[in-house]
């Protein structure tokens, strides 16, 4: 079969980043993220958790094709964050978030 590997989809290949980051040039306060090895289950939560924060504009996502295991992240800022700041602050939301959530689920 041509079908990949099914570890394809999950193991991040060796040298290679799990997150990329790169500025938009043509718009001031956005930028992409690469999320290799990802797909619409954090893309979606990744996305609502940025729409949260009130100096986000934007926030989407998208996967470029089924067979390439990554996602694309857009972010546009106000002025007063920068879209590092966005994602960091989301990613570290969404950590405590699942913290409270599996907490509740032990006792």
């Amino acid at each position: 079969m041509n079908a990949p590997d099914r570890y394809e989809r999950f193991v991040v290949p060796e040298g290679t980043k799990k997150v990329s980051y790169e500025r938009d040039t043509k718009i001031m306060n956005a930028a992409a993220f690469t999320v290799e090895r990802e797909d619409h289950t954090i893309g979606n939560i990744l996305r609502m958790q940025l729409h949260r924060d009130p100096n986000v504009l934007f926030a989407g996502y998208k996967l470029p094709h089924p067979l390439q295991y990554k996602i694309l992240v857009r972010i546009h800022t106000t002025s007063q964050s920068s879209p590092m700041q966005a994602y960091n602050q989301a990613i570290n939301d969404l950590d405590r978030e699942l913290d409270h959530m599996k907490n509740a689920f032990e006792v």
